[in-house]
Order: C-alpha cells, then sequence, then structure tokens
C-alpha cells in the first residue's frame, strides 16, 4: 500500500513539474527534469535526513514513473490547453500523498515523535519548493494560501492515529484526506494564516 501511495505521489507530482515546465516553455529534456526533481525531491532529502538508503537510487522504477508521467502530459497538452487550475490540483493531490508517506517512511525508519510529522511535511512541500525555484516562480509554500499546515495536518493526524493503535488503512486516509480537503478549500476560498505585522520598520 505505501509503495503504491509512493507511485502514484511521484506521479501526480511529476505532472505538477511538467505543467510548469510547459507555462514556461522549457524543451522537452527541462520538462522531463523539472517532472523528476518535483516527483524525488522531497523523499530524497527526508530519506538523506534520515540515514536511510534514498529509495529512488535502488528502485529506478521512480524515475521511470516520473519520466513516463512527463512525456504523457506533454502528449496530452498537444491537444488540450492545460490552464493553472490543473497545476494546483496535481500539486494539491501531491501533497496530500506525500506528506502521508514521509510521515509513514519516518516512522518506518524508527523517527522520534514529532519529527514523523516534520519528515511528512518536508516530503510533501520541498518537491514543489525545488520545482518552483527552478522555474523562477516564488514557491507555493511562501504564498498566503494554506499549503504547509495541509501538510502538518495530514502528516500530524497519520502520526496520532498510529500512535493509538488505529489500522494503518485509517491512519492512511485519514491523514490523506484531511490534508487534500484543507488544500482544496484553501484553493477555493484562498484561506491563509492570520499575517503579522510589526508596524512601521522605517520608524
Amino acid at each position: 500500500m505505501i509503495q503504491t501511495i509512493d507511485l502514484f505521489g511521484v506521479g501526480v507530482f511529476a505532472i505538477s513539474g511538467a505543467l510548469v515546465a510547459g507555462r514556461k516553455q522549457m524543451d522537452l529534456f527541462g520538462v522531463v527534469v523539472l517532472a523528476i526533481i518535483t516527483g524525488i525531491g522531497g523523499g530524497t532529502l527526508r530519506d538523506l535526513l534520515l540515514d536511510v538508503p534514498v529509495f529512488w537510487i535502488h528502485q529506478p522504477i521512480y524515475i521511470a514513473v516520473g519520466m513516463g508521467t512527463a512525456l504523457i502530459t506533454v502528449a496530452l497538452a498537444r491537444f488540450w490547453t492545460i490552464g493553472r487550475l490543473p497545476l494546483l490540483l496535481a500539486d494539491a493531490v501531491g501533497l496530500a500523498f506525500f506528506c502521508v508517506l514521509g510521515a509513514a517512511k519516518a516512522m518506518q525508519a524508527g523517527a522520534s515523535p514529532g519529527i514523523i510529522t516534520l519528515m511528512g511535511v518536508m516530503t510533501g512541500i520541498v518537491g514543489g519548493v525545488i520545482r518552483d525555484l527552478l522555474s523562477g516562480d516564488v514557491p507555493l509554500v511562501l504564498r498566503h494560501d494554506l499549503y504547509a499546515t495541509c501538510a502538518v495536518l495530514g502528516a500530524g493526524i497519520f502520526e496520532i492515529l498510529m500512535t493509538v493503535g488505529a489500522p494503518v488503512q485509517v491512519a492512511v486516509w485519514a491523514g490523506l484526506i484531511s490534508a487534500l480537503i484543507l488544500r482544496l478549500a484553501a484553493i477555493k476560498w484562498h484561506l491563509g494564516l492570520p499575517v503579522v505585522a510589526f508596524g512601521n520598520q522605517d520608524k
């Protein structure tokens, strides 16, 4: 189940990377590279910090999924105009899947309480941050709409349910759906955390 979610998350995030690359009018190589980096970026950093084997080095199927998804996205884009909304939706689904997956892998690696949720958040947001930075955009995580908070919710619910002994399937789907619903609500209604203002800094 975990590997299925992992592969699906890589594919969805790769779609978002390919869509961004297309909007920036990159060549085919650039599209594939940005798609793959978006798909594996967060998990790579997570595995390095947890000091476990980096997942895609020993299982190159992840690279194949990222590349294949990018090429399919390019092919479909030749027949349909793809706006910004599909990018946001693909990113939201990838965020929801990866925040729970990252927490699950951190738990398997024996991470401490709290660090499990942190690794889930990192897995969910880092790929998108790298994608946006390489394409010259302000990362979604730094914009007003709720983003990282959604990953905190999903990963946190997963960790709490696993800690109290809930079945794995229940913990996974509860965390995933919670993160996805909150992110979709943030996209639709532009939900965000309160802005912190420190007054006029020129005085």
